[in-house]
């Protein structure tokens, strides 16, 4: 286990890969081009469309309501792998068209959560969530963790970041400190302006340990990514890779939204998602057994909790869930949460 992995560090904003495929949809239907491409882009989206797995939480979009979608990306599809995977990308978005601001709010993968599946009952990462229980129960865990309703989800594999990047062209990036992927072996990023294909970027999306903020770093350099994959789409009249691009959306996506409602989204939000802030749900690094976790105090989930609410128009509520509980009886046991040097956390089997 990497020891890097429980650090504390600074409140970061990470911005997740899957975000993209519903601000391209959007894009696509918004622009004036949208008619010609109207009927190849509803039968893409409605080969992703998955309203089993995940019950809605209804809102009306129709009346611009504010609303919440949970995006999950997997570790999945990308650099040869092929096993269900974990989401190592979970970013709760709420869109407010009122205050038309959409606010992302990003869970880091190694969060403390607890989860009751046919295969394991315990503390696990809240990434894992999804190994055990599929979507469903990944996003149970985030709605448990923060109290915030989630009305939708979309979920990516990391094969659809690639396809996406090269379907734009490629992106331009600012390496922050050269290094070669540790995994692949094959990618050189220098410091410095760099013009990034879909493996690339792919390669530089993922690393984690050869970064000195870990996955905070590597959060940070997804943002980037799909911040510049956002900015083609939306400067640009036309793909050269379109059907290469639907062919990523039926394969590598799915979601509860409807082709439908991405329509309404287009129409009536769009001045939502042109103003974007960007969020974290910050943990203390800390030692569960010998595996490093991130635990958030009662403090920041609170806050958290408040801040997501409040852009859905809901009244705040004080949270009391499995990591209140557990954070309250580690204080009362003398943990110290000013310790900031991967301190041990004890999870007390009595609190369910």
């Amino acid at each position: 286990m990497d020891r890097r992995d429980a650090r504390s560090h600074p409140r970061r904003h990470p911005f997740g890969k899957i975000v993209v495929l519903l601000i391209l949809t959007v894009a696509f239907l918004a622009g004036g081009y949208a008619l010609r491409l109207y009927a190849q882009t509803k039968t893409a989206l409605d080969t992703t469309y998955d309203n089993q797995t995940v019950k809605k939480a209804q809102v009306d979009l129709s009346k611009q309501k504010p609303f919440s979608v949970l995006l999950l990306g997997t570790d999945t599809g990308g650099l040869g792998r092929s096993d269900k995977g974990r989401t190592d990308t979970m970013i709760l978005v709420t869109v407010n068209p009122q205050q038309k601001r959409t606010t992302m709010i990003s869970v880091p993968r190694d969060t403390m959560t607890h989860v009751a599946s046919s295969d394991y009952t315990g503390v696990t990462k809240i990434n894992s969530a999804y190994t055990y229980g599929g979507t469903a129960m990944a996003v149970s865990a985030v709605k448990d963790l923060i109290n915030v309703p989630i009305n939708y989800y979309a979920l990516v594999n990391l094969d659809g970041l690639e396809k996406i990047v090269d379907a734009v062209g490629g992106v331009d990036v600012n390496v922050a400190f050269s290094w070669t992927d540790p995994h692949v072996g094959s990618y050189q990023f220098t410091k410095g302006p760099m013009h990034l294909d879909g493996k690339e970027a792919l390669a530089y999306a993922r690393m984690r340990h050869e970064d000195p903020e870990g996955d905070y770093g590597r959060q940070k350099r997804q943002q980037e990514v799909i911040v510049q994959v956002v900015k083609k789409v939306l400067s640009t009249k036309t793909l050269s890779s379109y059907s290469s691009l639907m062919k990523t959306l039926s394969s590598d996506l799915r979601t509860n939204l409807s082709f439908d409602e991405l329509v309404t989204l287009a129409t009536n939000y769009r001045g939502a998602f042109t103003n974007v802030k960007k969020e974290s749900l910050q943990g203390d690094g800390v030692y569960i057994g010998d595996a490093a976790y991130q635990v958030p105090s009662t403090k920041e989930l609170q806050r958290v909790s408040d801040l997501g609410r409040a852009e859905l128009g809901l009244a705040k509520t004080t949270l009391d869930n499995y990591n209140t509980k557990q954070n309250e009886a580690n204080t009362n046991a003398g943990f110290d949460w000013n310790n900031g040097n991967n301190p041990y956390y004890h999870v007390y089997q009595y609190i369910k």
